[in-house]
């Protein structure tokens, strides 16, 4: 069969399903299959299945004539690594994006323009390391974050910008957020010598937030694992890995198909937890911010009694965590929301248009064993007064566990109307058990 008579329609849906590889080979055959090839609605899908690119554009987004020059573009630019490592970091990088627009845009708008690979080369001369291989790739695309001194400190409105979120409890805030090349370099020079790791370390600041209370992340150059210092950071140089060991593999291997280090899939499951619902933002007065706390079962429990709502949820502190201490071992916080339903109070067939919390009580449990029993008058000092229609009331506490896996449940003791005038007799509105668990994965 002269494979050249057929039409171009026919020869489209023949080169489709050749890789872009084979496609561009094609071309040395002769000159119609050369034309044939070069059909930029070919490359358009070679452009749309590797990258998910909609229009020609560069890596660093700028358009190009044609989807064929700017697949070419992105070959040449990441031609040291391997290419499934570059289209999955892509696509990493570009849920988050989508994510981000949608749900938290003043987020978005901190990512820098992706490094250049004289700049990575800089950062790994300075700090004598290696970086691995999908670390590289995930700062090609994006530096990092570009945050104000403001933003950065903490001292501006609205300005817990950090990515990769945190939480509060008491006088206790974090927010985690990227580090760009420049910065981590500054920031792995003061924490190495500060900790006593010594000038050979492998470890490398890619997170942190230390504009608040600190919290650091650290790559290990070597392994590919990422830690996060614990309460004996500064005294014992104590870390805790933030991602299963058996998922990471060939951090330094350009030949592998698939390297993947600690740092990707941290990012990448972090990605998944946003797209999920599994966090997501949170707005105190005025201050928006991605909160670590779960919002969906089973890590966040729900029980709704006589109209009132309560949701729970807890996150491993790490910083405020140990290694060493066989009491204190596991810190966590937790966080309690509660609202009251649009219909009121409804209790014996009777509608109340407010409740107010008069007292707690808590069991908290490690390895199913009851190790507190607590009662107590309010909640962080307050007696939250809850009507239809409103905001939920929430508050953070804290609570530390000697192993892993522990549990808090109990209820609080509401009264219709108001404390200081009760229009019926105090009820339980019952808090169901949620998780203290040490996961899989850190943030």
């Amino acid at each position: 069969m002269d494979v050249e008579r057929l039409g171009g329609l026919s020869m489209h849906i023949i080169l489709s399903k050749l890789t872009p590889q084979d496609a561009a080979s094609v071309a040395c055959v002769s000159k119609r299959f050369r034309n044939w090839s070069s059909d930029d609605l070919l490359w358009s899908k070679f452009c749309a299945d590797d990258l998910d690119l909609s229009s020609p554009i560069d890596p660093l987004g700028n358009p190009m004539p044609s989807f064929k020059a700017s697949y070419q573009t992105w070959r040449e630019d990441f031609n040291q690594y391997p290419w499934p490592l570059v289209t999955r970091v892509k696509r990493c990088w570009d849920r988050l994006k989508e994510w981000l627009a949608i749900n938290f845009p003043e987020g978005l708008s901190t990512l820098r323009k992706g490094a250049s690979e004289e700049e990575i080369l800089e950062l790994e001369k300075s700090l004598k390391v290696k970086l691995p291989l999908p670390t590289r790739v995930l700062y090609r695309f994006y530096d990092g974050q570009e945050l104000s001194s403001e933003e950065s400190s903490g001292s501006a409105p609205g300005s817990l910008l950090g990515l990769m979120g945190g939480y509060s409890f008491y006088d206790h805030l974090v927010n985690v957020s990227l580090l760009p090349l420049h910065q981590m370099i500054i920031e792995t020079k003061e924490t190495i010598r500060h900790i006593g790791l010594g000038n050979r370390s492998k470890y490398v600041v890619v997170a942190a937030s230390c504009g608040y209370n600190e919290k650091v992340f650290f790559l290990n150059c070597s392994t590919g694992q990422l830690n996060v210092g614990t309460r004996n950071l500064t005294t014992e140089g104590e870390m805790i890995p933030c991602v299963p060991s058996a998922l990471i593999s060939s951090v330094h291997n350009v030949e592998g198909t698939q390297p993947q280090d600690a740092m990707l899939l941290w990012l990448e499951e972090h990605v998944r937890r946003l797209q999920h619902g599994v966090i997501s933002v949170r707005k105190e007065g005025k201050v928006r911010s991605i909160s670590l706390f779960p919002e969906v079962p089973p890590l966040c429990s729900l029980a709704v009694t006589n109209g009132v709502k309560v949701r729970a949820s807890s996150v491993f502190v790490p910083e405020f965590s140990t290694i060493q201490d066989e009491y204190e071992k596991s810190f966590f916080a937790y966080s309690i929301r509660m609202s009251l339903s649009p219909e009121g109070c409804i209790m014996n067939g009777m509608t109340f248009n407010s409740c107010q919390l008069y007292c707690r009580h808590w069991i908290i449990r490690c390895n199913d064993n009851v190790v507190a029993d607590v009662n107590g008058e309010a909640v962080i000092g307050k007696f939250p007064l809850l009507r239809p229609g409103e905001e939920e009331f929430v508050y953070q506490s804290c609570s530390s566990q000697q192993d892993s896996p522990g549990s808090i449940e109990g209820s609080f003791t509401f009264v219709p109307g108001r404390l200081a005038d009760p229009k019926g007799s105090p009820f339980e509105a019952v808090v169901s058990r949620f998780p203290l668990v040490m996961p899989d994965y850190i943030f």
